[in-house]
């Protein structure tokens, strides 16, 4: 296994205002870097945003505003973004920074050194929004009758001396790429979408713009950009240090025991997974392990736009659900990768059926009686039964089964498996009845009390990256030291030790519509 683990968001355009779209892919790279950290690895999380190109150039001039005051502002956006949504990042990029430039002319250079840049005429449709380069074949008429990307963005007919790169050469070493490496792109509905885009042909790519100034400019040739895709793609080496082969390059990026990964929106997987190994192979520059492509969200069964005005503010989000909440329902609700909806009743549905009842209502039902019944003192278990033993044994299998979901960021199959040991839990907390052994069998009521809250340690133990702070609370309730939070603390060898005296218990998970503060579920 693998111990360095690098987890990259895309870097978001700063023409955009954040929206759930942004804070589902931060939150999803969030919960990976929790996971591993909680698991042993040395993480690495970048996050940060994409601020050249022509679309950015039109938006400062249309505001009376230059290029770079409007790439101030609003990448000021995605930073706080990332602080609302409780990003455990570790560094945040943006393009126009000078360790960025450095970078993409260091790949330049390489490209160009291995013959793989040549200068040119270039004459196709663009799409200015996409910033993207269409053949006629992927093109489609709109009602009006003329002619757009498959986003729907219009397209020009663009003719310019451009720096091409021969991505048509590399048509075959990316098929067998894909080929060696099946699990370079997720899901497999994603990769089967990329093989066949690659095995239809390959085009070679403009990769300068003449048009416009707003960019990186091309070594040796300063009337000339990059094009915003190698600018942009570049971002994620550059944060190790490339072109310096640095110790975070080697741990996170080339050494034997990394696995670097990128996690993109489905729009943008063609860039990830064809233009961006092209490049990299040809720079001979190691390949990142694995790109995910998730899907998208819809709001009350429509799709978001501009004209609906229906795009969700993840601020209002978070400050009308809560942080946690608004964390868990998005990697719940759906398959990794499927799109999805959002909606009141759905998150509503969420909150107080399995956070509020189901978890909230199992851990303070018995932290209370301990409280109310034993001077919050936690007792020892005796002699265990078949049914202790069930619900124990299923606790000491949730880190594999956990693991394995995350492996293949299959989030909601590891949600599933901590809720299944939840539903154990509250059928086994029914049927011990241990307020009746209170009065009947004093020494069992004590075993069915410590199997509870050993079953609430483990599921809160593997419930932070989800939800860090409910877990906190959970895990100073059971009065778990900090240190002892870790995935290697899910054994028996740590388990609670009776005799050690609980906090007042207070509920972790209120019921929504309900005031937050001071209530229990």
């Amino acid at each position: 296994m693998s111990r360095a683990f690098y987890i990259t968001t895309p870097i978001y355009y700063v023409n955009d205002k954040p929206h759930i779209g942004h804070a589902y892919t931060t939150i999803a790279c969030d919960v990976l870097a929790r996971f591993k950290r909680l698991d042993g690895f040395k993480v690495r999380f970048l996050t940060g945003t994409d601020e050249h190109g022509q679309k950015v150039a039109k938006a400062a001039a249309e505001k009376g505003m230059t290029p770079q005051a409007l790439c101030d502002q609003n990448s000021q956006n995605f930073r706080d973004l990332a602080k609302t949504l409780g990003a455990s990042n570790d560094d945040f990029i943006r393009t126009t920074e000078p360790r960025h430039v450095r970078a993409c002319q260091a790949l330049w250079e390489k490209l160009t050194a291995a013959g793989q840049i040549t200068l040119g005429k270039y004459e196709g449709w663009y799409a200015v929004r996409d910033e993207a380069f269409y053949d006629e074949g992927e093109l489609v008429t709109n009602a009006a009758g003329e002619k757009v990307a498959p986003s729907g963005a219009p397209v020009e007919w663009m003719v310019e001396e451009n720096y091409s790169f021969p991505l048509s050469q590399w048509q075959d070493k990316l098929l067998a790429f894909y080929d060696a490496n099946p699990d370079f792109i997720g899901p497999k509905s994603r990769f089967n979408e990329v093989y066949s885009f690659v095995k239809g042909g390959l085009q070679d790519l403009s990769i300068s713009r003449t048009a416009f100034s707003w960019g990186i400019p091309v070594p040796n040739d300063p009337k000339h950009v990059m094009y915003v895709w190698i600018d942009a793609l570049t971002n994620y080496i550059t944060a190790l240090g490339y072109p310096d082969d640095t110790a975070d390059f080697q741990a996170f990026w080339s050494g034997p025991d990394s696995f670097a990964m990128h996690m993109v929106g489905k729009d943008i997987i063609r860039f990830h997974c064809v233009y961006w190994p092209a490049f990299l192979m040809a720079a001979n520059v190691p390949v990142p392990k694995r790109v995910f492509a998730h899907g998208w969200w819809t709001v009350e069964g429509q799709k978001m736009s501009k004209s609906l005005g229906n795009a969700i503010d993840p601020n209002a989000m978070v400050a009308k659900y809560g942080l946690d909440q608004i964390r868990y329902f998005l990697l719940r609700e759906v398959p990794f990768g499927n799109d999805g909806d959002f909606s009141e009743a759905a998150i509503a549905g969420r909150i107080n059926g399995e956070l509020a009842n189901a978890l909230g209502n199992l851990a303070q039902r018995f932290l209370s009686f301990i409280a109310k019944n034993l001077g919050g003192v936690l007792p020892a278990p005796g002699d265990f039964t078949p049914d202790d033993r069930a619900l124990l044994t299923a606790c000491d299998g949730l880190l594999a089964q956990c693991r394995d979901a995350m492996e293949r960021q299959a989030f909601h199959d590891m949600i599933e498996a901590v809720w299944g040991v939840v539903r154990d839990a509250n059928i086994y907390v029914d049927k011990q009845a241990p307020w009746s052994l209170r009065k009947t069998d004093p020494a069992r009521m004590n075993t069915v009390l410590w199997v509870l809250a050993e079953t609430v340690r483990h599921i809160a133990i593997l419930i932070q990256p989800f939800m860090p702070t409910s877990a906190a609370k959970m895990l100073d309730q059971l009065a778990v030291a900090p240190e002892a939070r870790t995935f290697a603390h899910l054994t028996p060898a740590h388990a609670l030790k009776g005799g050690i005296g609980l906090p007042t218990p207070e509920g972790v998970f209120p019921r929504y519509g309900e005031p937050k503060a001071g209530k229990g579920p």
